[in-house]
This record gives structure tokens, C-alpha cells and sequence, in this order.
């Protein structure tokens, strides 16, 4: 017993060292996780519409959660790179996919991805959805949908449209109209909106269909002109411009959308705070004005219902590229 006595301090000592530096451990690493800035990575180039989205927020949600936000885009490969490299990122709810309908389309378009996009991801919060303006260069003689449908009627093969991409929302909504009125326009992808922007501007392409922020400063300038919006209303921003319903498709509508996915394995505390954090700041009087201005629909959902969405989105036009056969090749 005498014997055991002499080493029972010792080992009370050491016992309160291992907890000491455990706690020490923990509390470094947490300040660190802290202390990283939130990468919202982006699949487009600047200019776009996801892009916009991103930088309209980005402020606010660094005050929100004390620490910086940055954007970094990663173009390239109809948005694949930017969302396998969130995919292969750690879940610490540090690194972010600011994603929009190519997410839900993409499996669809390339049914061997390099990431699982329902297995891959969690929601953590649908932002913004908005319809799409149809926009073309000045020098089509059209002034509006109708008359773009008989301009295109009357010269098959002479005009041509800008998407972001093989497979994107914006190719899928104007392969839907062609059909409907039974013309031919050609198909140009391009990486993103501001490329798509540039090719209308410089009549590369006749037109595209990209969200009223992307395009807003060019059409103001008179370098492009509104013929139509996919959506089921009017833009207020854009009230003589029709829906694509008022120039002789009733019932359609198409709208774009943009949310914010994590890494699968993020845990649900991380995602709780998260989707507290985005609804914040999306619902700030401020932002929110920005938003509603650029042609949005601020959306601001919990995580499961930008799940949902972006599955009803997978059903819809996975259906439509199986009942038309649209080849959708790079």
C-alpha cells in the first residue's frame, strides 16, 4: 500500500494534463474552424447569374457569421469541376456549392459523373429562383417573341442562341420553344453568362436566355432588347415585355434557380446554423431589395426543400429530354 501511495500524485498529475491538453486541443481546433473563411465556390465565370447572387450576399453573410466570405469561381465543364471539388471537400461547413439548375441537370446531360449529385450533397438552402429573358441583339428584326418566331420561320438556320452550356436550363427552355413553334435556331453553349452576354452583344449569337440581373445593364444601354420571360407573370422591371405563355404557348414557364449545397457528410448542427445564416441575411431588408430588383425571387428554404426542388427539376426535364430525344452533346 505504502508502496502504491507514492505514485498515486503522479498519476492524478498526469491525468489532469491529458485533460488539460485534450480541452486545449479541442478549443484550438475549434477557434481554427472558426477562423477559416467561407469559400462560396461558384461553376461559372464572373458575370453570370449565380455569380451576382453570390456577391450580392457576400458581405452581409460575413457580418453575419464574423469571419470572410470568399467567392471563388471555378468555371469549366458545365459547372462538373466547381461541384466535384465541393464534393471531395471536408464537411466542416467551411467550403459551399453556390449551384443553380444545372445541378438538377446535369445528371440527366452526363449520366457518368464524377461525384453522385443526390448522394454527394445536402441543401442548405434554396435562394433565389427567377425567370429567364429572352434577349437578342438589335439588329434581329423582332421586337418581341411572336415576331422572332415568324423572323425564324422565314429564314430557317439564320439566327442562333447563347446558353451556358450543353444541358443547361437555358438550352432545355429554348429547345422546348423551338419545338413548340417548329423552327430552327441554332445552338451555340458557351461557359457561363457573361460569355453568353458577350456573344449577343457583339451578334455572334441572335440571342440568349439569361436572368434580368445578368442582363439588366446591357439592355438599359439598348445593346440588347427583351423579347419575352419564361416566367408565368411580367417582370415589374420589364412590364412590356410578355411571357413566353402570352406570345402563343400557354401554360409554359421556366424558371431558373440557385441554391447552396454542402459535402454529404456535413453534420446537422453545421447545417442547422448554415440554413439559419443564408435565411438571415437572404431576408435583410437590404439584400432582399437587391435581389427582388435584379428580377428574383427571394426564396430563402430550409435544406430538405432545395432536396426536393432540385429532384422535381431532375423529374421534369429528364422527361422532356426522354420524350423528345434531344441529343444533348458537348
Amino acid at each position: 500500500m505504502t508502496h502504491l501511495s507514492l505514485f498515486l500524485p503522479s498519476f492524478s498529475l498526469l491525468s489532469r494534463f491529458s485533460i488539460f491538453a485534450s480541452t486545449l486541443l479541442i478549443v484550438c481546433v475549434a477557434y481554427a474552424q472558426v477562423d477559416k473563411p467561407l469559400v462560396l465556390v461558384v461553376p461559372f465565370p464572373p458575370g453570370g447569374s449565380t455569380d451576382i447572387t453570390a456577391r450580392t450576399i457576400q458581405t452581409k453573410l460575413s457580418e453575419r457569421i464574423g469571419k470572410p466570405v470568399v467567392i471563388e469561381n471555378r468555371a469549366g465543364a458545365a459547372s462538373q469541376i466547381a461541384t466535384q471539388h465541393v464534393a471531395r471537400s471536408p464537411a466542416d461547413g467551411n467550403t459551399l456549392l453556390v449551384s443553380f439548375d444545372n445541378h438538377a441537370i446535369n445528371p440527366i446531360v452526363k449520366p457518368k459523373l464524377p461525384y453522385d449529385t443526390f448522394k454527394d450533397f445536402v441543401g442548405v438552402s434554396l435562394l433565389v429562383r427567377f425567370p429567364l429573358v429572352i434577349a437578342a441583339n438589335p439588329s434581329v428584326p423582332a421586337n418581341n417573341l411572336a415576331g422572332f418566331i415568324e423572323a425564324a420561320r422565314k429564314k430557317p438556320g439564320a439566327y442562333s442562341y447563347a446558353s451556358t452550356g450543353v444541358g443547361s436550363l437555358n438550352q432545355l427552355a429554348m429547345e422546348d420553344i423551338k419545338r413548340k413553334f417548329g423552327i430552327f435556331v441554332l445552338h451555340v453553349p458557351y461557359g457561363g453568362g457573361g460569355p453568353a452576354i458577350q456573344a449577343v452583344v457583339s451578334n455572334t449569337a441572335s440571342l440568349t436566355l439569361l436572368s434580368y440581373a445578368a442582363l439588366k445593364g446591357q439592355i438599359q444601354a439598348d445593346k440588347l432588347k427583351p423579347l419575352a420571360v419564361t416566367g408565368s407573370r411580367r417582370l415589374p422591371e420589364l412590364p412590356q415585355t410578355p411571357t413566353v405563355a402570352e406570345s402563343g404557348y400557354p401554360n409554359f414557364d421556366a424558371y431558373s434557380w440557385i441554391g447552396i449545397f454542402a459535402p454529404a457528410d456535413t453534420s446537422p448542427a453545421i447545417l442547422k446554423k448554415l440554413t439559419a445564416d443564408f435565411q438571415a441575411v437572404l431576408n435583410d431588408p437590404e439584400i432582399k431589395a437587391k435581389l427582388t430588383q435584379g428580377g428574383f425571387d427571394v426564396l430563402a428554404s430550409d435544406g430538405p426543400s432545395l432536396d426536393r426542388y432540385t429532384k422535381t427539376e431532375f423529374d421534369r426535364w429528364g422527361q422532356f429530354v426522354k420524350t423528345t430525344q434531344l441529343k444533348l452533346d458537348d
